[in-house]
């Protein structure tokens, strides 16, 4: 029994040739998404003032940083 994929774009039955698109117009759809970082993955980035609080710069028993 063979599973039939569906376009990630349009949701058609995807082709085998431009697995896992349908037609290079999806395919050029996802490729321009990838390349206006619609696809990018979300970063959370640490609180500055949390570093600036801790007077060994982030080292100690319950946080090893790297000491210079």
């Amino acid at each position: 029994m063979t599973v039939s994929k569906t376009c990630p774009i349009c949701g058609k039955p995807s082709d085998p040739k431009r697995s896992p698109f349908c037609s290079p117009r999806c395919a050029d759809v996802d490729l321009n998404r990838w390349l206006k970082g619609a696809y990018a993955i979300p970063v959370v980035e640490p609180d500055e003032s949390d570093e600036s609080d801790d007077p060994e710069g982030g080292t100690g028993p319950g946080n090893p940083g790297l000491r210079h």
